[in-house]
Parts: C-alpha cells; sequence; structure tokens
C-alpha cells in the first residue's frame, strides 16, 4: 500500500435513493444507480430489507382446482380474514382456515373498512361482484336493506355514515348510509346519493374530508353532517389509475396517477389542494410496466414508508418487482423491490405492533417484517453507486482502500465490488472483497478486530485494502447467502493521484 499521509480521501453518505432520470455524470454521490430489496432509511443510509414469513402455515382453501389468488387480507380481532375465488376464511397464526362467508356467487378485489358501532368491532367489506357484507367475529350479514347499492366494489366510513362507490351499473354514484348506522339507507333517516361527472376509483378519508378519485377528476366531500356536506372539485385535469394504490403517508394521500406517483397536499391552496408528482426519479419504472394484472400498495408507519406492488400471476415470485418509497426529510428517496408477489394487503397498527400482511397468488398470506429471508428464499439486495470522478475526470486514481461505514443487526454475508471506467468491457475487475461480519479485514466499533472495540462507535467502519486504477470507478455491493438486514451509511475512498490523460 501507499503511503497513507499521501492518499486522498473521497467520503460520501448514503442518501438520494434510487435515480433513473439523471445521466450517471449529473447523480450526486449518495444516488444509487440500482437499489434492489433496499430501503432508503429514515435515520439515514440504505438499508437491506426484512423478509416476510407465513401468517399461517396452511394454504387457505380455493374454490376450484385451479390457481386462484388471495384477494384480500385483512386483520380483524387478532386473526387474517382472507378470501379466495368465492369463499372468505378467517384464521389465527396456527390452526386450519375457517369459512366465514359462503353466500358468494363471484368475487373481485376487495376493499374492507373497520370500525366500531354500539360497543361492537365491525369489518365490512365489497368486491363489485356482491353485496357488500360486515363481520362482526361471529356472524356475517349481507348489507341487503332497501336502498343499498347493488354490488359495490368500494367502501369507507366518513363522520358517522358508511359510503359505497364502485357500482357497475352506476360508477359514477356515492352512496352512504344514515348517521350510525350500517343498513340504513332511507333519505327521511339522512342517507343520500352523490352523483360525480366521473367513474369513480377509490375512495379516502383524510382529515376533515373524504376524497373522491375518479378516472379523470379528484373531489372532496367536506362538511361535518349531512346538513353541510358539500362535494368540492379538487382538480379535473388529474385522476387516479388504481384505487388500490391510495394510501395516507406522510401527511399526505399518495396514489397513483396517469403520470406516476402523485400526493394530495394537507394543506387548502385558493380553495383547492395542491397536487405533485413524487415519483419522477423512478418514472422509468411505470413506463416500463406490461402485462401487470393489479396494483397493490401498503405503508409501513414506523418507517415513514409506502411500497406499491405491480402484480401479475404469470410472473414468478423471484421476478416480481416493486416499489418502496420513503420520506426523508423534505423529500422523497426510492427503491425497488424484488420477491413480493402480492395480490392483496393490509397495514394496521393493534396495540402499538404494526402487522404489513400481503397475500399471494400462490394461496397464502404473508406477514412481511419478518426474519432475513423471502419464506425460505433468499433475499437478493444489490446496491450500486454513480460512477465516481472525484471532481477530475481526468486524472487516473490508483485505489488503495475503501473504508464501509454500515451497521450490521446481525450476521452479514455481502461482498463488495469496485467496478472502473465505466464498466468498460476491456477494463480490468477485481475480484469481490467480502465484508462478512466474520471475514472483514478490520472493524472499528465492534469487538470483531481482534476481539477489541476501537471507538465503540455505533457503526462500524470496514477498512478495506483495494487494488485497481481508473479515472472513474463505481461502487457495487451484493448480498450473498442469507444474510441479515444491515444499513450502508456511507464511503471513503482513498487513492493518490496518477497520470493526467
Amino acid at each position: 500500500m501507499a503511503d497513507e499521509s499521501q492518499l486522498s480521501p473521497f467520503v460520501f453518505a448514503c442518501q438520494g435513493g434510487l435515480v433513473l432520470d439523471q445521466s450517471t455524470f449529473a447523480m450526486q454521490p449518495g444516488m444509487a444507480l440500482e437499489l434492489q430489496n433496499f430501503e432508503p432509511d429514515i435515520s439515514g443510509g440504505y438499508r437491506r430489507i426484512s423478509g416476510y414469513a407465513k401468517w399461517n402455515s396452511n394454504i387457505v382453501p380455493q374454490t376450484s382446482a385451479s390457481t386462484e389468488p388471495v384477494l384480500m387480507v385483512a386483520l380483524f380481532n387478532s386473526k387474517v380474514i382472507a378470501a379466495r375465488g368465492t369463499k372468505i376464511f378467517e384464521a389465527g397464526t396456527t390452526g386450519s382456515w375457517s369459512e366465514i362467508d359462503t353466500g358468494r356467487t363471484s368475487a373481485g378485489r376487495y376493499t374492507f373498512f373497520r370500525y366500531n358501532l354500539a360497543g361492537t368491532d365491525f369489518i365490512i367489506w365489497a368486491d363489485g361482484a356482491n353485496n357488500a357484507t360486515k363481520y362482526d367475529g361471529s356472524t356475517v350479514t349481507d348489507i341487503t336493506a332497501s336502498g343499498a347499492p347493488a354490488n359495490p366494489k368500494f367502501v369507507t366510513g366518513f363522520k358517522d355514515h358508511l359510503f359505497f362507490a364502485g357500482m357497475s351499473s352506476t360508477p359514477q354514484q356515492l352512496t352512504f348510509t344514515a348517521p350510525f348506522t350500517d343498513n340504513d339507507f332511507q333519505t327521511s333517516n339522512g342517507a343520500v346519493t352523490i352523483k360525480v361527472d366521473s367513474n369513480i376509483t377509490g375512495l379516502f378519508p383524510f382529515r376533515d374530508a373524504l376524497f373522491i378519485f375518479c378516472e379523470e377528476r379528484i373531489f372532496k366531500l367536506t362538511g361535518s353532517a349531512l346538513a353541510d356536506f358539500a362535494v368540492q372539485p379538487v382538480t379535473r385535469e388529474i385522476g387516479c389509475l388504481n384505487g388500490f394504490t391510495i394510501q395516507e403517508f406522510a401527511g399526505d394521500i399518495v396514489f397513483l396517477g396517469p403520470d406516476g406517483l402523485r400526493t394530495v397536499a394537507g394543506t387548502a391552496k385558493i380553495g383547492d389542494v395542491e397536487l405533485g408528482t413524487i415519483s419522477r426519479p423512478v418514472q422509468k419504472r411505470f413506463q416500463e410496466l406490461t402485462d401487470v394484472d393489479e396494483f397493490t400498495s401498503l405503508v409501513i408507519p414506523d418507517k415513514t414508508q409506502y411500497r406499491i406492488f405491480f402484480s401479475n400471476s404469470a410472473t414468478a415470485r423471484a421476478s416480481t418487482e416493486g416499489i418502496i418509497c420513503v420520506r426523508r426529510g423534505e423529500g422523497y428517496e426510492f427503491g425497488d423491490t424484488l420477491g413480493i408477489r402480492a395480490s392483496a394487503t393490509d397495514s394496521t397498527v393493534v396495540a402499538g405492533t404494526s402487522f404489513i400482511l400481503h397475500g399471494d397468488f400462490d394461496g397464502y398470506v404473508y406477514r412481511q417484517e419478518q426474519g432475513n429471508d423471502f419464506d425460505g428464499n433468499t433475499i437478493v439486495g444489490k446496491y450500486r453507486s454513480p460512477d465516481l470522478t472525484m471532481g477530475d475526470a481526468g486524472i487516473r486514481k490508483n485505489f488503495q482502500r475503501v473504508i464501509i461505514n454500515y451497521a450490521p443487526e446481525a450476521a452479514v454475508n455481502a461482498d463488495l465490488f469496485l467496478r472502473y471506467d465505466y464498466e468498460a468491457p476491456d477494463v480490468a475487475r477485481p475480484a469481490a472483497y467480502p465484508f462478512d461480519t466474520a471475514t472483514v479485514v478490520a472493524v472499528y466499533g465492534s469487538a470483531i478486530y481482534n476481539t477489541s472495540t476501537y471507538g465503540g462507535q455505533t457503526n462500524p467502519l470496514v477498512r478495506q485494502p483495494v487494488e485497481g486504477s481508473g479515472f472513474a470507478v463505481a461502487l457495487r455491493v451484493n448480498d450473498r447467502g442469507t444474510s441479515a438486514p444491515y444499513s450502508l451509511k456511507g464511503f471513503q475512498l482513498e487513492f493518490d493521484a496518477g497520470a493526467r490523460r
């Protein structure tokens, strides 16, 4: 190694997330050209995501011999309610799935809403093919009272009313119950039907308004009771492509519009609501989508994180993609997921514990944020930095060492790669440099280096001697085997300057 006193350091933190809309020459050093199964961390850096495991080891029964996806997954009374085919079941973490609804003929994707009425907890669901149905943990009851909407697709609650929409015969119509009831649609008691001028694609209560998402418009219902309810346009220029992408996230509502992920800001602006696209850095991912059967989404509240999945029954699980969006500071950062094939989702918090659930096309229900693998399958985590010139692309750098600042949560199995001069085919590629927690060259801040602890830092510093030279270099990190999650916080490259070209 060269005299360390003569080495030039180049330091950068991992921040900015996945960026696909900029040239590598324009990107900031901390951004990522590849960020697969890594999540931007609100505490800093990029964290390899956790895995998922089966909620229940038993498969959700299906209606026929054909393969059927899970159409609904919802946590209710410590059990998961799951729909598959034309049947609905419930189960705890052990035991068989018990059928609770047998009266359905056909079925689509389900929406649901959890509520309490007169001291009893209920969940109500709708699928666009059957009557809406409520369940109190013991009895299933179809919503069939006089005036009840026929086969609604969307259901939610707002200001002590239940709201229904997405009826095939009246796609622009919104119907709600009388107050403090779930099966009274008499206008004399306070039930009303409202019509808008675009087909409804989703409903979402947020703060003091019920947002009505349509194919080409967005409206909001404001007021505190029937007497002062009013429907106002939010925008007549943008609609929501898919209601299953709508989530409350980071103090806003996020949804999929025709130009990518957008937010409805929570602050009124001249009687309207400000709209903005947030997914420009990864818009390429949406432009590349083909043969997508369904979208679905969820939030992980304690990570200020939104996940959207592109589901397709014909795509193998290992090839199924999604996008992670994290609100960090004043902006949004993104990463890719690979290997989560979600057909239905639920994310809720019970007694301070988050339950992040998804159903798959294989008929099982899974709980995310569990373990180090995808139900026994390896999580393939990948990171690639931009091509780094250290401020001068005309000088060849002889690289001597890379210091990795990372935070392991358990045993890590990962490799560091250096790729010189834009990965040109005629440029030498050094072999992988492992930084497994048991084999790293030196770790500061842990008890790995000679059994001694240096500095007591929270994030270990791996001092890795390296080889090679180039005018530019990119860093790659790939998981190997069943690595536990770990966070890449930043890097320091040390080099001596060579000749100018």
